[in-house]
């Protein structure tokens, strides 16, 4: 699975989750899920 900001893979864990969070319908990566934070802050 791919971040749909950035394009990286997101790493998934043991179990086949995915680290990292669907926000509006999107499927984002941990360092673009940062980065919308610090946006917002």
């Amino acid at each position: 699975m791919k971040c749909e900001i950035c394009n990286d893979k997101i790493e998934e864990t043991f179990f086949g989750k995915i680290k990292g969070t669907y926000v509006k319908g999107k499927t984002i990566c941990s360092n673009c899920q940062k980065k919308q934070a610090a946006e917002k802050a």
